[in-house]
């Protein structure tokens, strides 16, 4: 293993690549910048040791294959932003808190648990399981598998409240 310097310039570039990456996908990195900043150092780091950002407050394994759940923007963000406000290592937000209307609680650690949602019926009587509900944008059709409709659209930036539930 060799030893990662993590520049300030790299640092910036990649605020510079996922704020903008998230701003226009509908998502917000976290408005305490310093903090925001340690975070993407380890990311470079872990990018660094591993080849891959793997969550920096997460205990990586090594193998791509079995962190493909942790590689950042991990699969838990979602979740956790819809039910605390931020994912867990609290680099992605929701609005209410990048706006300071909400403040970040911790987020209690989804790995390791089996992300389900109740049994769903399609059209036929043919049951379906699902992992998790899929929500529909009314304007675009953008479709996301997840427990919630996302605050606004990657696709056309509407509203959470402009999603109906597909399946």
């Amino acid at each position: 293993m060799k030893d990662s310097q993590v520049t300030a310039e790299a640092i910036d570039q990649l605020y510079q690549q996922l704020n903008t990456d998230a701003e226009s996908g509908g998502y917000h990195l976290n408005p305490d910048v310093p903090f925001t900043r340690s975070l993407l150092e380890g990311l470079l780091v872990n990018a660094d040791r591993y080849g891959y950002q793997a969550c920096p407050c997460r205990l990586a394994s090594g193998e791509k294959a079995e962190d493909l759940d942790i590689i950042c923007p991990c699969d838990y963000r979602d979740p956790d932003i819809s039910e605390y406000g931020a994912c867990f290592c609290g680099l992605y937000v929701n609005t209410a808190i990048k706006q300071h209307k909400q403040t970040l609680k911790p987020v209690p650690e989804r790995r390791g648990q089996e992300m389900t949602a109740p049994k769903e019926t399609a059209g036929g009587g043919v049951t379906i399981k699902l992992s998790q509900p899929v929500w529909r944008c009314k304007v675009c059709g953008y479709l996301c598998a997840r427990p919630e409709a996302p605050d606004t659209c990657p696709i056309c930036k509407v509203p959470k409240d402009r999603f109906e539930r597909f399946i």
